[in-house]
């Protein structure tokens, strides 16, 4: 007789919740899971959710960018897009190269020593395959790192000889060069020699000694580390005495000796911390913050400072609190994704999406999971995880129902844009029961702060689930996981160490190009800017996927953290939302009228305030101006921003000192029971999407031993 399959509950469809729901329904396991995903309110996606507001135009919950080495994540949206097998004919985005294009630009801005921002734009080179090729992957280990840290610098050293004595190419004989074949003694001597000799007061000389470098970091651990800590330090004071004067007077070789600073240091650090040969790998160092680590290892304040390593904080929103005095990232995994984004990206170092996060990933997923069985029960909010009496397992999942469908069917959430499936920013108010009233008493399904329902339901085990994926963000736990936490010191720790900060964001549509807002440089994302909105992507792509009726010349995205609630205030209030809603109008308003300016020039008016007629407000038809238009600043309520305050919301830090709290998927406390999310201790422990679909990844391995744990790309460190 045919064995019935396993149940199992997928509690939040984001990335994570999502990846398990597809590695476990997959052919080759032949049905043996029967999935149900089990999420709040009327979409898909967490903290990745969009939807098509008015004119269609696109709003997310922030700025998505997928880089080139998010390897888990591209495998499976790549066999999700095959599987969903799109008619390009009446659909636009069919295949996931319609949906991902590569954008080969990097930037961050540069605030000069006179106190100009310039941005500095770097283009990085296609480097060989595409994200999520299948096949083997490539392990790294982290003297392979190492040397590509070596390469990056002598790269940096040539491009600065390229600027100081305007030649074009390596000074560097091919005979002066050390061969990773060289005998340890003999290059002990010539590592000797050159301490000895003061020899580097060249650049041709400092470019030798780096090759010598190189042939001694591809061979650790044959060398004593004291010595190639004394070789590197003469290196690091001779580049310094050389460059110094030059970086006063040139802002493109100060950018490079910045970056080359940074290199030295880590290159420093990994030998001194003897990271190639700890086994906790770069774990060993997570206590550290980044910069503080960085400067133990002889990187300078104006290094630590730069657009650089500023953008490496705002990438991940790491400032505690949210508050921009207090950035901190866990030194050991900031490390890991600086050398995983810069040495193992395919393709192209960002991959940018050509509609929504909802539509490009979600979408997708829901209609080939739907294909396979998988059922969605939108509209259910988790209120408790029960435990048995044992405390050994779950028992129950205790979910609000917070609207029920007309006639008992299937919730459908999706809309079509011009032949394009997507998500919504609203639900359909047309098939909910009493929708109408629903409406009109304007029910917010995503918000913590209602918590109106239409009834309560109680899942049992054995009878509606055997197995459960929690795949909720990390600041929902405490809400709704006492008992695992009462039960678990794991858990506690977990939820006490672990942290949360809130994001902000808004997006502008407008009506003239890039070019006439006075941005002369390619379309691209740039980082390292000022605060409240230090992160800025050009979204012009996107305009042919929205159906506004007047001109739109360019869209932006800017994003950044939020700080978090002052001390003693309630944020249980129902106005705690709105306030904070108000404070991110507010910021965008500031933001334009006194920083943007930095970016496009000409977006100021002859007040030297922002040009506020150039938005575009989705209800209008043309180029007149509706009668009562506002004018001013309050154009700004034509756009779209949003407090990323909820705690399904919040973005997950990587703390120095918090690492080692974090719970894996593969953890066995409660039988039934794994995790997912960015949150958890995945093997890439900081807030993104490759995060997440790892996580999800390794919470389907739990539950299944599917996918083996080879296959996960980067869950190579203990």
């Amino acid at each position: 007789m045919k064995q019935a399959p396993t149940k199992v509950a997928i509690i939040g469809g984001g990335c994570a919740g999502i990846t398990a729901a597809f590695e476990l329904t997959r052919p080759a396991l032949a049905g043996k899971y029967e999935v149900t995903v089990y999420q709040l309110g009327w979409r898909l996606g967490g903290k990745g959710a969009s939807g098509r507001g008015p004119a269609d135009r696109i709003e997310e919950h922030g700025l998505h960018l997928w880089m080139g080495f998010y390897e888990n994540a591209f495998r499976v949206m790549r066999e999700c897009y095959a599987e969903a097998e799109r008619d390009p004919a009446t659909c636009p985005i069919a295949t996931w190269t319609d949906a991902f294009v590569p954008d080969h630009v990097v930037g961050v801005m540069d605030h000069a020593p006179d106190g100009r921002w310039m941005p500095w734009l770097s283009p990085f080179p296609p480097l060989p395959g595409l994200p999520g090729d299948p096949g083997e992957p490539a392990r790294w280990s982290i003297v392979d790192y190492l040397t590509r840290a070596v390469t990056l610098l002598r790269t940096l050293f040539e491009a600065v000889q390229r600027r100081t004595e305007h030649v074009t190419e390596s000074a560097g004989p091919a005979a002066a060069a050390a061969t990773p074949t060289s005998a340890p003694a003999d290059m002990t001597d010539r590592m000797t020699q050159f301490m000895r000799a003061g020899a580097l007061a060249t650049l041709k000389a400092l470019l030798e000694s780096i090759s010598i470098l190189d042939t001694v970091v591809r061979a650790l651990p044959n060398y004593p580390g004291e010595l190639i800590l004394q070789f590197h330090d003469v290196i690091t004071t001779a580049a310094r005495q050389q460059l110094e004067l030059l970086v006063a007077s040139d802002d493109g070789t100060r950018r490079l000796w910045e970056v080359a600073e940074l290199v030295l240091a880590t290159i420093r650090g990994i030998v001194r911390f003897r990271l190639a040969t700890d086994e906790r790998g770069f774990e060993a160092i997570d206590n550290y913050d980044c910069r503080e680590w960085l400067k133990l290892n002889g990187a300078s304040e104006r290094a630590l400072d730069s657009g650089f390593l500023r953008a490496l904080y705002d990438l991940a929103f790491a400032y505690e609190e949210g508050d921009p005095k207090l950035p901190k990232i866990a030194a050991g995994q900031a490390l890991r994704g600086a050398v995983r984004a810069f040495f193992t990206y395919r393709g192209a170092f960002f991959w940018k999406m050509q509609a929504g996060m909802g539509d490009i990933v979600f979408a997708p997923f829901y209609e080939v999971l739907k294909k396979r069985g998988v059922r969605f029960e939108f509209f259910h909010r988790l209120e408790n995880v029960g435990l048995a009496r044992d405390g050994s397992s779950v028992e129950t999942l205790a979910f609000d129902v917070q609207a029920e469908i007309k006639g008992g069917k299937p919730y459908a959430p999706l809309v079509d844009v011009r032949g394009l499936p997507c998500w919504p920013a609203a639900p359909d108010w047309e098939q909910l029961a009493d929708g109408a009233r629903l409406r009109e008493e304007r029910w917010q399904f995503e918000s913590h702060w209602d918590r109106r329902a239409a009834h309560r339901k109680t899942l049992q085990v054995s009878r509606d689930f055997d197995l459960v994926v929690l795949a909720v963000p990390l600041a929902v736990l405490p809400h709704t996981c006492g008992e695992l936490i009462d039960k678990s010191a794991k858990w506690r720790n977990m939820v006490t160490h672990c942290k949360t900060v809130p994001t902000q964001a808004v997006q502008l549509w407008m009506s003239e190009d890039m070019a006439g807002l006075g941005w002369t440089g390619e379309q691209t994302n740039i980082a390292g800017f000022v605060e409240p909105f230090d992160t800025w992507a050009d979204m012009r792509q996107l305009i042919r996927r929205e159906s506004f009726k007047s001109r739109v010349g360019s869209i932006a995205y800017f994003c950044n953290a939020l700080p978090d609630a002052k001390p003693g205030e309630d944020v249980g209030k129902p106005e705690y939302p709105r306030r904070r809603r108000a404070e991110v109008r507010q910021n965008a308003i500031d933001f334009l009228n006194n920083d943007v300016h930095h970016l496009w020039p000409r977006a100021r008016d002859a007040a030297g305030r922002f040009r506020w007629d150039v938005l575009v407000d989705a209800s209008r038809t043309g180029t007149t101006p509706k009668k009562n238009e506002p004018r001013g600043e309050s154009r700004i309520d034509s756009q779209f921003w949003t407090a990323n305050v909820n705690p399904t919301d919040r973005y997950s830090l990587s703390l120095p000192g918090t690492l080692r709290y974090r719970v894996s998927p593969l953890d066995d406390t409660f039988d039934n029971l794994t995790i997912a999310g960015d949150w958890t201790d995945c093997g890439f422990n900081e807030g993104c999407v490759e995060a997440a679909v790892m996580s999800g990844r390794l919470a389907a391995h739990a539950l299944s031993k599917s996918p083996p744990l080879r296959e996960i790309v980067g869950f190579d460190h203990p």
